[in-house]
């Protein structure tokens, strides 16, 4: 299984592949998508876009994780990559470089924090999918039966 991991932004975006075979991880490949402050938005997202599809077509993941940030009742969910990486939920970019480089025995640390994010994206879905409990069901009807809470409302459209 290969995944993609993404640590987003619109300066500086960092992608990692990771390869799960039989438990074993290791990188594929690793960058970081860098964007100038005086390019329109729409340029900088074209440009983020264009060379995460080239990164996809290359390599073809099977899975995607993108890491995002957590507001509200969620707060505390903001901390759980730190956690699962580095054993507490303060940990610092450079316990995360640190961490990703040794858990995937890489023989030099990525310089740019973006890249090791991102690889530490795509670690914790690895890990989160394996310790899973795998579904029996099958279907998106008997999960949602089953997790009410999951499910949004549905905004009512008004009528003339």
């Amino acid at each position: 299984m290969i995944v993609l991991g993404v640590d987003p932004g619109t300066l500086a975006t960092g992608y990692g592949l990771i390869e799960d075979r039989n438990g074993r991880m290791s990188v594929l490949a690793s960058g970081c998508i860098k964007n100038d402050g005086r390019v329109s938005m729409p340029l900088r997202l074209k440009r983020i876009f264009d060379i995460l599809s080239e990164v996809i077509a290359t390599h073809h993941p099977d899975e995607f994780a993108i890491e995002t940030a957590f507001y509200g009742k969620n707060a505390q969910s903001a901390l759980k990559l730190g956690h699962a990486i580095v054993g507490n939920g303060t940990a610092s970019k450079e316990q995360v470089q640190y961490m990703v480089t040794v858990l995937l025995k890489m023989k030099k640390s990525p310089l740019q924090h973006d890249i090791t994010d991102a690889l530490a994206v795509a670690m914790c879905h690895l890990h989160r999918r394996h310790a899973a409990p795998r579904s029996t069901s099958g279907s998106w009807k008997s999960y949602l039966a089953a997790h009410p809470d999951k499910l949004l409302p549905v905004p009512r459209l008004r009528t003339r």
